[in-house]
């Protein structure tokens, strides 16, 4: 067995094992208001363990970071952590992470 083709053997056995079991499908994204009522809210679908989707979703939703300025406007500028609407204790990062717990704790993937 050459080199290359034991490489090869390697490398498929450790994308195999190193892939995300979690997948969910995205059903509607939506950002609403502006200034300081600003926030992003997305809805996904999850799967079960052989592949298909469930009827089960997952509304994640983050806010604006808004701040008063002196002059008492509203400043905003970045955005808070994602959280599970239905289980607001837990923020994430990006909204993957969010949506891969959400689905875990329904018991789906």
């Amino acid at each position: 067995m050459n080199k290359i083709s034991l490489f090869t053997i390697c490398l498929s056995f450790a994308l195999l094992f190193t892939q995300d079991t979690y997948s969910y499908k995205l059903q509607s994204s939506r950002e609403l208001g502006r200034d300081e009522a600003k926030n992003q809210n997305i809805i996904v679908r999850c799967t079960t363990d052989t592949g298909s989707l469930s009827n089960e979703t997952c509304q994640l939703r983050r806010f604006a970071n808004c701040k008063v300025a002196s002059n008492g406007k509203k400043n905003c500028s970045g955005w808070k952590p994602w959280h599970d609407i239905r289980n607001p204790g837990a923020e994430f990062g990006d909204w993957r992470g969010a949506a891969d717990a959400c689905c875990r704790r329904k018991g789906l993937r």
